[in-house]
């Protein structure tokens, strides 16, 4: 008998989940809200109740808090928006980083499982919202990973020290537009081709705003267009970026570039032969930063011919709605 009840209880749980997750199979918007007056109290509930691979655009839209959650966007959920409230009081924070240690183990986390939001699934867009990853100074430390293709981040702030954003999958394609982005060293990397607009970068030490891995084959890495650069009272020396693979791509293109940008610009990493591969340019950029005359002879000046080919169409690949806000 306590056998048959168990069968039942169990058949019973698994009918509610299943009608519970057929509830939110349409377009209509889940409210996320700390106060119990949305549908779910963590977003992570939220995005566990869409259905997989949606035909069509779900918005989860995030009231004002303060949501302590490591989440993952998981690779079956495409079609998803997260917006936020407002972007400076509705705040998703974790705290992991490099150097912390596996319970019971001797094992370190290492920088690329210490994400506070993780996007897997392709077609996500985040609106309105601050991704921190307020670890203390102890090595990286994550804030925002990509691995989908097409995803969007409108009116965001990204928070951390070194790593902050990870665009972690090559020949995948990743839009900031009007975010701001602040870190120490690295705190732009990886392999994936991003474009960055009207964007705000902080540095907040002495060090380097990327580091991009672009792969071999790919004509694109990061493009920075029409962004503001700047750092915190008395950092004076952040170099605009460095080669972290052979094959590196790095463009800055009609951005004010602040006076804590070094003449030099760019900086080789340890293995020096990478720059003779690498695409590290400018174009049009301004201010007390972006005087060209002692630049490092591996970089360039884009020409006029040269910068009218470089179109957020022409690097999202015909990605037609890139900036559609």
């Amino acid at each position: 008998m306590k056998k048959l009840i168990s069968v039942l209880v169990l058949a019973w749980m698994g009918i509610c989940a299943t009608q519970a997750a057929k509830s939110y199979d349409n377009p209509d918007t889940i409210v996320v809200a700390q106060d119990g007056s949305g549908e779910f109290q963590t977003i992570s509930e939220a995005v566990e109740v869409c259905r997989a691979f949606m035909e069509y655009h779900k918005v989860i839209y995030i009231k004002k808090g303060v949501y302590c959650e490591k989440l993952v966007i998981p690779s079956w959920l495409t079609n998803i928006e997260l917006c936020g409230e407002d972007a400076e009081t509705t705040i998703l924070t974790h705290n992991d980083h490099a150097n912390m240690v596996y319970p019971n183990t001797k094992m370190k986390l290492s920088t690329f499982r210490t994400y506070t939001l993780k996007i897997e699934g392709s077609d996500i867009t985040i609106k309105n919202l601050t991704i921190e990853n307020n670890a203390p100074r102890r090595g990286q430390a994550v804030a925002l990973h990509t691995e989908g293709d097409r995803i969007k981040l409108v009116n965001c702030r990204l928070l951390g020290h070194q790593d902050t954003v990870y665009t972690g999958v090559g020949n995948t394609r990743i839009v900031f537009n009007g975010c701001y982005i602040e870190g120490t060293t690295d705190f732009i990397f990886g392999p994936s081709t991003a474009w960055f607009e009207k964007c705000h970068i902080h540095s907040k030490s002495n060090s380097y705003i990327t580091a991009a891995s672009t792969p071999k084959g790919i004509k694109w890495g990061y493009v920075f267009n029409q962004c503001k650069l700047t750092a915190d009272e008395g950092v004076t020396k952040v170099y605009l970026g460095r080669p972290w693979r052979p094959y590196a791509y790095t463009l800055f293109m009609q951005c004010e570039l602040g006076k804590h940008i070094v003449p030099a610009g760019w900086k080789e990493w340890s293995n020096k032969e990478n720059v003779t591969t690498t695409t590290y340019a400018e174009y049009k950029n301004y201010g007390p930063g972006a005087n060209t005359d002692k630049r490092v002879e591996w970089s360039r000046q884009l020409t006029d011919k040269e910068a009218k080919q470089v179109t957020i169409e022409e690097v999202m690949n015909q990605w037609d709605d890139a900036l559609a806000l």
